[in-house]
């Protein structure tokens, strides 16, 4: 037999938003250490491949020169520490 639509009709918004969801602890934990840990390997390894890739870089044409992959690089780490530090405190 197949479904009918009342089957697919979802409750009312009203009650929906009334329901709280929460986390155990150790999800998280293992979701704000998994994007702490992604943020400082991220910048580790970036700084790494900067300072070897510095020369090639530098006499590049390209107009983004070592500062602003070097910002770039901080902002994507710092970002991803910052969703792990908002993960684990909210």
């Amino acid at each position: 037999m197949a479904p009918s639509p009342k089957d697919f009709q979802s409750e009312p918004r009203s009650r929906l938003s009334e329901d709280l969801y929460d986390d155990c602890l150790s999800c998280k934990v293992t979701g704000s250490a998994a994007f702490i840990g992604l943020g400082v390997y991220s910048y580790v390894t970036g700084m790494s491949n900067l300072r070897k890739q510095e020369k090639a870089i530098m006499m590049s044409p390209t107009k983004y020169k070592m500062g602003s992959r070097r910002l770039g690089l901080a902002t994507i780490s710092a970002a991803l520490v910052g969703m792990g530090v908002w993960r684990a405190v909210n």
